[in-house]
């Protein structure tokens, strides 16, 4: 490994290689065939960041228009970017560059990249092969392919693009397959692709990790958004997932109204919108993300104390998935599947295919002690949520609303009633962190603040939550006013 990497280790606090890493590393760097598996969080995106740096730094050639050195197929907008973030930092060291292709933005920076050289390309299936169909990318100067995610690929459908993609590059370049899962629907293109391939196993085919903690909360459905809140707004960072697209924009608004400032992340969303909600996210200007399982593969936020099923994934691949957004690394972290009478018998069977033996508690409240022991701290609810408006209103807009609610940024907006409702009638008694009148709200009030500030702690995390505002989507952190509880 080459001297200068491994300082770029060490200055990201990178001391020991992981399983998967220890596994592989001798054979990609030796330019042979790889077939890796290891479970979520295991570090596999540095399994093959690092050999692919150092063969295309060793072998010295120089950068071709439209014609790339090394090629990274990913399912997923977000997993192309996770994987560059990774790989980035190591490229500009040894003196390569790279670049990202997926759908969803305008293609003529993509387009700019290629045409002035590319070293490294990280790109998703179905836009990469809408350039190559314009002229503007060439795969047959390709020395290494690297397949991340190849099973999510195959779940997707995405396989048929894949293998088009593949027969493009040169027979005799290498070519590293990496996933969670190793299983049938890749096998056709270790047949066709791979030469002679090396297998490493980091871990068994169902990989629960051994500091993560699984919790089933039975619950009737009329209690599953009040135990939601409770959970989401105690300390640290949370991921919830819903199976619907719908679904996770709709709980997102939910939780905001009742006072968990909440980003949502689902395909409808737009490029900008997924980027600023994911951003909101992981520098902690809001700390709950409700998602599909487009987050499920790929996205890596430190320190994600707690994932929650809100609804139960349909099969056990995706609820390890899903499950593998907290205790990376060997961090530690809580798993919560919330199970509705009607979903015992589906979630017997999702646990017993994944592997796992959680421990179940029947909730009927969201006074239950449970809810405390799996997400410790003060509750904090940020209360007075208003939409941020588009940005052609505001451009147009020229004269505050009649009824106050015209802006402004101060922490103290809308001064909460002491009954801890949204500002809107008169306030007095004891406010929670709120200070003033506010230009958030109508109402106004006097009394001693109070901090909302978290106390105990969750692994992965401390303090409140809705420090702050966050930009994303159609939910902002913005315009809040807030109470503890």
């Amino acid at each position: 490994m080459p001297a200068l990497l491994v300082d770029v280790l060490t200055g990201q606090g990178i001391a020991e290689p992981t399983p998967i890493q220890a596994a592989t590393l001798r054979d990609s760097l030796a330019g042979r065939d790889v077939l890796g598996r290891g479970r979520t969080g295991s570090g596999k995106t540095l399994a093959f960041s690092l050999p692919l740096v150092a063969r295309l730094a060793e072998s010295k050639r120089p950068r071709v228009a439209r014609k790339p050195h090394a090629l990274i197929l990913a399912p997923t907008r977000e997993l192309v970017t996770q994987i560059d973030a990774v790989i980035k930092p190591l490229a500009r060291t040894m003196g390569l560059n790279t670049l990202t292709v997926f759908g969803g933005v305008g293609q003529n920076p993509q387009v700019r990249g290629l045409q002035a050289g590319v070293d490294i390309l990280i790109a998703c299936p179905g836009r990469l092969e809408d350039l190559i169909s314009q002229g503007f990318c060439r795969l047959d100067d390709v020395q290494v392919t690297i397949l991340d995610e190849a099973d999510h690929m195959a779940d997707l459908g995405f396989l048929p693009g894949v293998r088009r993609l593949l027969r493009q590059t040169p027979k005799d370049g290498q070519r590293l397959l990496f996933s969670a899962t190793l299983d049938k629907a890749i096998d056709v293109l270790v047949r066709e692709f791979l030469r002679k391939p090396v297998t490493h196993e980091a871990d068994s085919a169902q990989s629960p990790v051994a500091a993560m903690s699984h919790h089933v909360l039975g619950l009737e459905k009329d209690l599953r958004v009040p135990v939601l809140v409770d959970l989401t707004s105690a300390p640290g960072r949370t991921i919830v997932f819903t199976r619907t697209k719908h679904g996770a924009k709709a709980l997102a608004r939910q939780l905001n109204s009742r006072g968990v400032p909440a980003v949502d992340l689902h395909g409808n969303l737009g490029q900008n919108a997924r980027t600023r909600n994911m951003e909101a996210f992981s520098s902690g200007a809001v700390h709950t993300l409700v998602a599909t399982d487009v987050a499920a593969r790929g996205i890596h936020v430190d320190d994600v104390a707690l994932v929650i099923h809100a609804d139960p994934p349909s099969e056990h691949k995706a609820y390890l998935h899903r499950s593998g957004r907290t205790a990376r690394a060997g961090a530690a972290g809580s798993v919560i599947t919330l199970m509705t009478p009607d979903q015992r018998g589906d979630v017997r069977s999702l646990t017993r295919a994944a592997g796992i033996h959680p421990t179940t508690t029947q909730v009927t409240n969201t006074e239950h002690p449970v809810l405390r022991e799996l997400a410790p701290g003060e509750r904090v609810l940020v209360e007075g949520y208003v939409p941020p408006a588009a940005p052609q209103q505001q451009r147009s807009a020229k004269k505050p609303s009649s009824n106050g609610q015209a802006g402004g940024r101060g922490r103290g907006r809308g001064a909460g009633s002491g009954s801890g409702r949204p500002a809107g009638g008169s306030g007095g008694g004891q406010r929670r962190n709120g200070s003033g009148s506010g230009s958030g709200g109508s109402a106004s009030g006097s009394g001693p603040r109070r901090s909302g500030g978290g106390s105990g702690s969750r692994t992965g995390g401390s303090g409140s939550r809705g420090a702050g505002a966050a930009s994303g989507g159609n939910h902002s952190a913005a315009n809040f006013s807030r109470r503890s509880r």
